[in-house]
C-alpha cells in the first residue's frame, strides 16, 4: 500500500513539475514538452514596430556617416587642398583614409568658415539693429587677441576629447601570444629569437592576461532604451567556446524569459543578464514565440558576440553581495533524474553520500549552486542540488520515501515508517552537514574509530596496529564497576569505580559507549580519550555504531573508518583461515547487519575499507591514518567553533 501510494504520488508530482520547466541554453540534454499559450498580439505588435524603427534609424544613421560631401563646408574643403606632408608607408597603401586622425579641427578654418556664414546672414537681414549685430560679430572674429584665444580653446577640447586608452579589439591577447610562441618555436632567425624571448617575458604575459581581464569587462556593453512606455535593453557579451553561456530559460506564454543566471558561465561574469528578463532578439534573430528546445539548439551554434534585445525584469534587483561559499557533506545519494521536481535536469548535479559539495549560491532557498569536490575544472557551469531548507511538504515526502525507505526491506520498511504520509515531519531526516578543512597538530592525534559488524575484522586490525607499534598506538582505559583483580592496577587495566559514580556521569554523558556485564557496568569514557590524545599518541577505538553521535559530539574530532566485509563466499574463507566454521545464516547475517550499518550510518564515516585481504586492509589503514598528518581532512564546522 505505501509503495502504490508513493508510485502514484511521484507521477502527479512529476506532471506538476514539467510544467514549470527551465531549459539550460547551451547545456546537452533530453527535450521538455511544454504547452504552448495563446499568442499576445497586441505586445508583439509594439515590439515589431520598435524594431522596425530600429531598424530605419539604424540606416538613416549610417547614410548620414558615409555620404558626407567634402565640398558642403569651406572647412573640409581647405582641409582636402592642403598638400600632403611625410612619405607613405607602403604597408598601407590602398587602405581607406578614414583610418587617419580626423577629429582634429583646424580652428583657422572654422573661423573663416563662421565669417562665410555671417556674410551670408548679413545679407538676409534687412533691419538695421539686426545688421549692426552681425557687423559687432564679425569685428569680433577679426581681432587677433580673439582669434589666438580660440585657437588655444580648440586644443585643449581637442585633447579632452580624446579617450585613451582606446577601446579593446579582443580579449584574447594572451592566446594570440601563445599561438605567436608556437609558430616561432622552429624559427631562427635574429628578429624570430628576440620576439620569442618578448612574448616568453612573465612581464608581458603578466600583461596580456591584465589585458584579457580588463578587456572582457569593457566589451560587455549595455544600452538601455524607452519606448512606448517599455525599457528595452541591448546587450553585447563574449561567449567563447569553452564557456557556457551559464542561464536558463522558460516559456511565459510566447515568451522566453531568463529563469536562472548559474554561476561560471558568461551571463553571471558580465553581470548583464538577469533572472526575469525577457529576450526579444539574439543577434538580430526574433525569439519571442519560440520554444525553450528551439532557443537552446540557436545558442548551441552561437559564439563570440552575442547581442540580447531585452525587456529587463519588473522585479527590484537586490544589491549584489559577496557571495560566501559553504561547503557541505552529503548524507545521502542523489541522481537528479529521478527527481521530478528539479527546475532544470541537464544542470542538474548527482552525487552520493559523503560527497564533499562547494555551494557558491543560496539565491534560491530550494535549488542551490554547487560544485563536487575535486570536480571544478572539468564541471564550468556550477550544478542544482536541493537546499536543505526543502519547504515544499510534497517534496520533503518524495526525498523520504526514494532515499530513507526504498532501499529497506518491506519488513524493515513497516517497522520504520508505520504512518507515512505527505504530512510526515521529515526534519530529522540528515542532509546536509557544513564542513571546514583541519589539519591536526602533530602533538594532538585524532582518535581513530573502527567500525564494523562482527566477523568484519575491525578488533583484528586494531589489535595488530598495537602490537607493532605500541609507542604509536594506545587504547583508551575503561571504566568498571566491578572490583580490581590481584594483578590489576587502578588506570592501568580499568579506571575502577563505584556504581554511583558510574550511573552519576553516565548521566552526565561522560560516556561514549557503556553495558553491563554479569551485573557489572563497563565503559569507555571521553577522559580517558583525552588522557590518550594528551600524550600525544593515537587513540584506538572499536564502536558500535550508537556511540557514533556521542563520540561525534564531544570535542575529540574522531576519525571514523567504517570497515565493510567482503561478499558472503570470501567472508567464509577469510573466517576458515582463523579457525572459525560459520553457519550459512550467520555469514548472511553479517552482510545484511553490514548494510543496515552503512545505509543507516554511511553519512558519518569518514572513509571505508573493504575487507578483501587482511594485508591488504591493514595497508590501507595505515595509509589513511597517515595522511592525517600530511593532509587537512573535512570536519564539521561544528567542531572548530
Amino acid at each position: 500500500m505505501i509503495t502504490s501510494h508513493s508510485n502514484g504520488y511521484v507521477q502527479e508530482a512529476s506532471g506538476q513539475a514539467k510544467s514549470h520547466r527551465e531549459r539550460a541554453v547551451d547545456c546537452p540534454g533530453e527535450e521538455g514538452s511544454l504547452v504552448k499559450s495563446p499568442h499576445c498580439s497586441a505586445h508583439m505588435e509594439r515590439i515589431q514596430h520598435y524594431q522596425e524603427e530600429l531598424r530605419k534609424r539604424r540606416e538613416e544613421d549610417s547614410r548620414g556617416k558615409h555620404d558626407i560631401d567634402p565640398n558642403a563646408s569651406l572647412r573640409l574643403k581647405k582641409l582636402s587642398q592642403n598638400p600632403k606632408v611625410g612619405i607613405d608607408n607602403p604597408t598601407f597603401e590602398g587602405k581607406e583614409k578614414a583610418t587617419k586622425d580626423t577629429s582634429y579641427q583646424d580652428p583657422v578654418a572654422e573661423l573663416e568658415e563662421l565669417l562665410q556664414a555671417l556674410k551670408w546672414a548679413q545679407h538676409c537681414l534687412t533691419d538695421a539693429q539686426s545688421q549692426q549685430d552681425v557687423e559687432l560679430i564679425r569685428q569680433l572674429l577679426a581681432k587677433e587677441d580673439f582669434r589666438n584665444a580660440y585657437t588655444i580653446y580648440s586644443a585643449v577640447s581637442l585633447q579632452k576629447s580624446r579617450v585613451s586608452p582606446t577601446s579593446a579589439l579582443t580579449v584574447q591577447a594572451e592566446d594570440l601570444c601563445q599561438e605567436v610562441q608556437k609558430i616561432l618555436q622552429s624559427s631562427q632567425q635574429k628578429e624570430g629569437l628576440e620576439l620569442r624571448a618578448l612574448l616568453t617575458n612573465p612581464h608581458l604575459q603578466a600583461l596580456m592576461q591584465a589585458h584579457d581581464s580588463v578587456a572582457a569587462q569593457e566589451m560587455a556593453e549595455e544600452n538601455v532604451t524607452e519606448y512606448l512606455g517599455e525599457t528595452v535593453k541591448l546587450v553585447r557579451l563574449e561567449k567563447a567556446r569553452d564557456t557556457p553561456l551559464g542561464a536558463t530559460v522558460r516559456n511565459e506564454m510566447d515568451s522566453v524569459v531568463v529563469s536562472r543566471v548559474v554561476k561560471g558561465g558568461a551571463a553571471e561574469s558580465s553581470g548583464l543578464l538577469s533572472e526575469g528578463d525577457e529576450i526579444l532578439e539574439i543577434n538580430g534573430i526574433s525569439i519571442r514565440g519560440k520554444h525553450i528546445n528551439e532557443v537552446h539548439d540557436l545558442l548551441q551554434q552561437m559564439h563570440g558576440t552575442l547581442t540580447f534585445l531585452l525587456i529587463p525584469s519588473s522585479q527590484i534587483k537586490p544589491a549584489p553581495h559577496r557571495q560566501t561559499v559553504m561547503h557541505v557533506r552529503a548524507y545521502f545519494d542523489y541522481d537528479p533524474s529521478d527527481d521530478p521536481f528539479v527546475p532544470c535536469r541537464e544542470l542538474g548535479l548527482s552525487f552520493q553520500k559523503g560527497d564533499i559539495l562547494h555551494v557558491i549560491s543560496q539565491d534560491d532557498p530550494n535549488w542551490w549552486q554547487a560544485y563536487r569536490d575535486g570536480d571544478e575544472d572539468n564541471q564550468p557551469l556550477a550544478g542544482l542540488i536541493p537546499g536543505r531548507d526543502q519547504t515544499s511538504a510534497e517534496y520533503q515526502y518524495v526525498v523520504y520515501w526514494k532515499l530513507w525507505c526504498a532501499k529497506k526491506s518491506k519488513k524493515q520498511r513497516k517497522k520504520s515508517t508505520p504512518n507515512l504520509s505527505k504530512n510526515t515531519d521529515c526534519d530529522d531526516i540528515p542532509t546536509y552537514e557544513e564542513m571546514s578543512l583541519y589539519h591536526q597538530p602533530a602533538s594532538r592525534k585524532r582518535p581513530i574509530a573502527l567500525i564494523g559488524p562482527t566477523n568484519s575484522g575491525h578488533d583484528e586490525l586494531r589489535r595488530r596496529l598495537l602490537s607493532i607499534e605500541p609507542e604509536k598506538f594506545a587504547v583508551a582505559v575503561p571504566h568498571t564497576t566491578r572490583n580490581s583483580r590481584i594483578h590489576e592496577r587502578n588506570g592501568r587495566e580499568y579506571n575502577f569505580v563505584s556504581r554511583a559514580a558510574f550511573e552519576t556521569d553516565l548521566a552526565s554523558g561522560k560516556f561514549i559507549e557503556s553495558g553491563e556485564y554479569e551485573k557489572n557496568l563497563y565503559g569507555t569514557s571521553t577522559d580517558s580519550v583525552r588522557h590518550v590524545i594528551n600524550s600525544g599518541r593515537i587513540c584506538l577505538l572499536c564502536l558500535h555504531t550508537r556511540s557514533l553521535q556521542v563520540l561525534r559530539s564531544s570535542n575529540l574530532k574522531p576519525y571514523v573508518i567504517y570497515i565493510a566485509p567482503p561478499s558472503q563466499e570470501r567472508l567464509r574463507t577469510l573466517l576458515a583461515t582463523e579457525g572459525k566454521t560459520p553457519k550459512p545464516e550467520e555469514l548472511k547475517e553479517v552482510i545484511e547487519k553490514a548494510r543496515e550499518m552503512e545505509h543507516n550510518f554511511g553519512h558519518l564515516f569518514d572513509a571505508t575499507i573493504v575487507n578483501m585481504d587482511p594485508d591488504q586492509a591493514f595497508y590501507e589503514l595505515r595509509r589513511l591514518i597517515d595522511k592525517l598528518d600530511t593532509e587537512p581532512q573535512w570536519v564539521p564546522t561544528s567542531w572548530l567553533c
